[in-house]
């Protein structure tokens, strides 16, 4: 019995959104249905580096599967200068839940990429109006694409508007997908009053206003990952109904936790958790809604759930490197 190991490559081309969007929204049913453990996300800060280690384990069982793993994820902002590394690095480790054998190691930063965009795209199902066509974008950096690819799986987006400051980046993004969608640079205002809008920045200022967006738009709050950063304004928030993917999570370092920290937000204004939509024992966009907020912040569960489906498929493809990690029959 080998383990298999897989690179960015692997994960890319098996991470195949339309099932791992399928997984990530059975990890959310699981999770708000109490069948998942996922313990907190644990730190190991590392001054003198400028950087972090953080570990991300979790469990899950859904009615056909379930699933175990670890995320092994650093942020070190001076990689990329000091060392010609990117910022994040990311390992995977899938194990199989019965015997603890270590499955698959697998690069665990595009997986990253593929369940954040995954679980946009669970939300905008929920929350969007059926027959959204445009989707806009404020950031055009790496997770700018996975939104689109991942979003385009459950709407039948058209039109794409997206803004940011870097003309060279939204020239790269436009360029990549000028053959499959009518897409374009704009405004943040232009971007917002598409019926879908992704905001990928890591401002700790808000850049989205309520009247940067239309009156029924959804939006995917991505970029919020650490306590103080903030995108989108307190009147919008104030306005939206507000679809949040873990409590702990959102209010200490997501979308919405300066406002709930100053208590502008209080829990009276969280509509409720994705899983709760899922599980149907909440309401997603109905007739009378208005704006609506996902406000995401990645659960260890996501990258377990996703993690499963790149090994299942490369499995059934025959595909990356086994090697004999453990040695079997003793």
């Amino acid at each position: 019995m080998n383990t298999l190991l897989l690179d960015s490559n692997d994960v890319d081309e098996f991470a195949r959104l339309s099932e791992v969007i399928d997984a990530v929204e059975r990890a959310f049913g699981a999770f708000e249905r109490g069948d998942t453990q996922m313990p907190a996300k644990s730190y190991i800060d590392l001054p003198q580096y400028n950087g972090d280690f953080r570990s991300m384990p979790a469990y899950l069982e859904t009615d056909e599967w379930d699933a175990a793993g670890l995320k092994w994820v650093n942020v070190h902002p001076d990689n990329p200068e000091d060392h010609d590394l990117p910022t994040v690095l990311g390992t995977m480790i899938y194990s199989d839940p019965e015997t603890a054998f270590p499955l698959a190691i697998m690069d665990g930063t595009t997986l990253t990429m593929k369940r954040t965009g995954a679980a946009a795209a669970v939300a905008t199902d929920y929350l969007a109006v059926d027959d959204a066509s445009s989707l806009g974008i404020v950031g055009a950096g790496v997770q700018s694409y996975t939104q689109l690819e991942a979003i385009s799986e459950v709407r039948s987006i058209e039109e794409v508007v997206v803004s940011d400051p870097d003309e060279e980046r939204v020239q790269r993004f436009v360029d990549s997908y000028e053959d499959r969608f009518d897409v374009r640079a704009g405004s943040i205002s232009e971007a917002g009053h598409c019926d879908i809008l992704s905001t990928v920045t890591p401002v700790e200022e808000p850049i989205v206003g309520l009247e940067d967006v239309g009156e029924r738009t959804h939006v995917n709050a991505i970029g919020a990952d650490a306590e103080g950063k903030h995108e989108l304004s307190d009147d919008l928030l104030q306005a939206a109904r507000i679809v949040i993917d873990d409590h702990e999570q959102c209010t200490h370092s997501g979308e919405i936790n300066v406002p709930y920290g100053e208590g502008v937000l209080t829990d009276a204004d969280i509509h409720g958790e994705i899983g709760e939509l899922v599980v149907g024992s909440k309401a997603g966009r109905t007739e009378e809604t208005g704006v609506t907020v996902f406000d995401s912040t990645g659960l260890a569960i996501q990258d377990v759930a996703a993690a499963r489906v790149v090994y299942e498929t490369a499995r059934e493809n025959d595909a990356g490197y086994d090697f004999g990690m453990i040695e079997t029959g003793q």
